[in-house]
C-alpha cells in the first residue's frame, strides 16, 4: 500500500485538536453516535481521516445553524444513501456521450446550497430519485445543471420538497420521451450509421439537438396552453366571488 493509500490514524486527544473540538465534545458526538466507532488496539482508541471529515462537516453544519438532532438526521440519511456507483453505473461514470456533469459536494456544501431546506427528508427523497449519491465523505450529484436549477426555484419562493415531487414525476414523463426517441434512434438510424463506420456517440451528438428541439418546442406550448387556462380558471373563480362582471349605472 502506497503512502497516498493509508488512512492515517489518529488517538482521540489529537482527532479532537486537529478538529478544533475538545476531547469532551468529542466524546458525546461519539455517544450521540454522529460519529463511527473508533478502530480498538486494546484499550487505545484509533480514529482516522473518515471520522475527522466527520467532525468537520458537523461543526459547519452547525455553523449554518442546525441542531444536534437535524444533523443526526442527515448523517442517517446520507449513510442509507446509494453508493455512487450504483448512482452512475458499475464502471463509476456516465455514458461517454453523456452532456451531463456530476458534481462532487461536501454535506456541508450541498447544505450551503438550500440553507435551511436541507432537511434530512428532502436529502432522503433526493437520494431515492436518484440526483445524489454517497462516495466515502463526499455526496455525488448526478447533474449540476440540475443542481443549479434545483437552487434557482428554490431561491424563487418554491419549497425544495415541491421541487423534488416536481422532479420525480417529471423523471417519469422524460424517461417515456426518452424511451420514444431512443426507439426511433435504434431502429431506423443506428444501424445504418453503424455501417457507415460512425460510433454510437457520434451519432447520438449529431441526433439529440434535433429530440431536444422537439421537446423543448412542445414543452414551451404545454406550457403556454396550461398556464393560459389556469390563469383562465382563477380569474373565473374571482369573478364568481364577487357576483359577476359590474353592471353599468
Amino acid at each position: 500500500m502506497s503512502e497516498a493509500d493509508r488512512v492515517r490514524e489518529y488517538r482521540v486527544t489529537e482527532l479532537a485538536e486537529r478538529a478544533g473540538i475538545t476531547v469532551r465534545t468529542l466524546r458525546f458526538y461519539r455517544e450521540r453516535k454522529l460519529i463511527p466507532p473508533p478502530r480498538r488496539e486494546g484499550r487505545i482508541a484509533w480514529y482516522n481521516d473518515h471520522h475527522l471529515a466527520r467532525l468537520r462537516t458537523i461543526t459547519a453544519l452547525l455553523e449554518r445553524g442546525h441542531t444536534l438532532g437535524g444533523i443526526a438526521e442527515l448523517i442517517a440519511a446520507f449513510e442509507s444513501g446509494r453508493d455512487v456507483g450504483e448512482l452512475l453505473g458499475m464502471d463509476g461514470g456516465l455514458p461517454s456521450w453523456s452532456e451531463e456533469t456530476p458534481i462532487r459536494l461536501t454535506p456541508q456544501a450541498l447544505a450551503d446550497y438550500f440553507d435551511d431546506e436541507a432537511t434530512a427528508e428532502n436529502l432522503t427523497v433526493s437520494l431515492d430519485i436518484g440526483y445524489l449519491a454517497v462516495d466515502g465523505d463526499d455526496i455525488v450529484h448526478i447533474s449540476q445543471r440540475l443542481l443549479d436549477a434545483s437552487r434557482a426555484l428554490v431561491g424563487q419562493g418554491i419549497p425544495l420538497s415541491a421541487v423534488l415531487a416536481a422532479g420525480r414525476e417529471v423523471r417519469e414523463h422524460v424517461d417515456a420521451i426518452a424511451e420514444t426517441f431512443a426507439t426511433l434512434l435504434i431502429n431506423h438510424v443506428l444501424a445504418d450509421a453503424r455501417e457507415r463506420g460512425e460510433e454510437v456517440g457520434e451519432t447520438v451528438e449529431r441526433l439529440r439537438p434535433l429530440a431536444k428541439s422537439v421537446v423543448d418546442a412542445e414543452l414551451s406550448m404545454a406550457m403556454d396552453r396550461r398556464l393560459r387556462s389556469g390563469l383562465e380558471e382563477r380569474a373565473g373563480g374571482r369573478t364568481e366571488d364577487t357576483g359577476g362582471p359590474p353592471r353599468d349605472q
